[in-house]
């Protein structure tokens, strides 16, 4: 085994108040391209940016454009949790690991058996009518639709996804600064550490077992205890 590897291994088998602050590389093993990497999103040729599609105003101006790129790249209804997934469910049902904080919108943590995910981004999972607050749960009313999905009484459908240009969900945010600031292991996996407001949660760890797991060096590498560049879901997988 790495010797970094083993030196986490022993730290995580030695706590039971373990936090995870996750990003996109958290599903890429399972097939969900992330945004920044060679095969990200940003590097693909649309008519808009990414950025452009999945903000706020293009959403208000181009709706039925938001809803194609939408289902084209969001939606991934036969995607299945990765090693990295289930360590972290299995972590939780030992009683390890305390929270899952996730910039992911893929609801992979909770397929795998996570309970405690707190959802920076919002999740594809949930939908609501914007006219009447209608709630609409799973992805089919969105990916079944033609166009713009309507509800019965005839609004618009939004997913409950937190969009470029709009703000994250307070209580959410409550609650990640607590389990953040009461760890003793915060494990930062698949990240760049590049998207704010969520990267600035970090900040308010107090504890001296920060551990970064990215196929990428961060802005943050230099405050880790261990920093391991390889793919997560190896990693965790040896723990």
């Amino acid at each position: 085994m790495d010797p970094k590897i083993a030196e986490l291994k022993k730290i995580t088998d030695g706590s039971d108040n373990i936090v995870f602050f996750g990003g996109a590389g958290v599903s890429t093993e399972s097939g969900i391209p992330d945004f920044r990497s060679e095969d990200g999103l940003y590097h693909q040729k649309y008519k808009y940016p990414p950025e452009t599609m999945l903000s706020h105003s293009f959403y208000r101006t181009h709706t039925e454009e938001f809803f194609a790129f939408y289902r084209d790249k969001l939606l991934a209804p036969d995607i299945l949790p990765n090693k990295a997934h289930k360590k972290l469910a299995e972590w939780e049902r030992e009683g390890k690991l305390k929270a899952v904080v996730t910039q992911n919108i893929d609801g992979l943590h909770q397929k795998a058996g996570s309970v405690n995910v707190l959802e920076l981004h919002g999740s594809v999972l949930r939908n609501y009518c914007e006219k009447c607050g209608k709630r609409y749960d799973g992805f089919e009313v969105v990916l079944e639709a033609e166009g713009i999905p309507k509800c019965s009484c005839g609004g618009t459908i939004k997913p409950d996804v937190v969009l470029y240009e709009e703000g994250l969900d307070q209580q959410t945010i409550e609650k990640a600064v607590y389990y953040i600031s009461h760890a003793d292991v915060l494990i930062i996996g698949g990240t760049s550490l590049a998207v704010y407001p969520a990267a600035g949660l970090i900040d308010y760890y107090r504890g001296d077992k920060l551990v970064l797991i990215n196929k990428q060096a961060t802005a943050r590498d230099a405050q880790a205890k261990i920093v391991i560049q390889e793919p997560i879901g190896e990693v965790l997988d040896q723990l």
